[in-house]
């Protein structure tokens, strides 16, 4: 695979609904034992999605709520290193800035953290636990990125 072999696509919840569950079932729920009843937390429908695919084949997903919340990222094992994750972020603040928030926010998984600081996010807060596993708010001023 090229680094650009894949196309990321702004989709509807429902229309997409089996690719999302099947990314997010087999990342969190198997690999990482999220309980099933915290994966779907009902916030779905009102999130604006993106679907990453390489040759129509559902590799990644990710979402933003309204208030700028940014989560769901995840990528299936054979596709991550490849560039995707960052391609999937950097979507995502272009979708925020449109939208004219001035913030985003997530909570990274402690080894994610410095994925999102090569982003421009800032950990704030103390770490908690979320699924069982730590976590920590990130930050990201909008206007404080280019």
């Amino acid at each position: 695979m090229k680094p650009t072999d894949w196309m990321i696509e702004t989709v509807r919840f429902d229309e997409a609904r089996e690719a999302i569950e099947s990314i997010r079932r087999h990342v969190f729920i198997e690999e990482q034992q999220v309980p099933e009843e915290l994966e779907w937390d009902g916030l779905d429908e009102q999130a604006t999605h993106l679907l990453a695919c390489v040759d129509e084949m559902p590799v990644a997903t990710a979402r933003i709520l309204p208030d700028g919340h940014i989560g769901r990222m995840a990528v299936l094992p054979d596709w991550r290193q490849h560039g995707i994750g960052m391609a999937l972020l950097t979507r995502l603040l272009i979708l925020a800035r449109e939208r004219a928030l001035k913030q985003v926010f997530l909570n990274a998984q402690l080894p994610a953290m410095d994925f999102y600081a090569k982003a421009g996010f800032n950990e704030t807060g103390s770490t908690f636990m979320d699924a069982g596993i730590p976590h920590k708010r990130m930050v990201l001023e909008l206007d404080q990125i280019d």
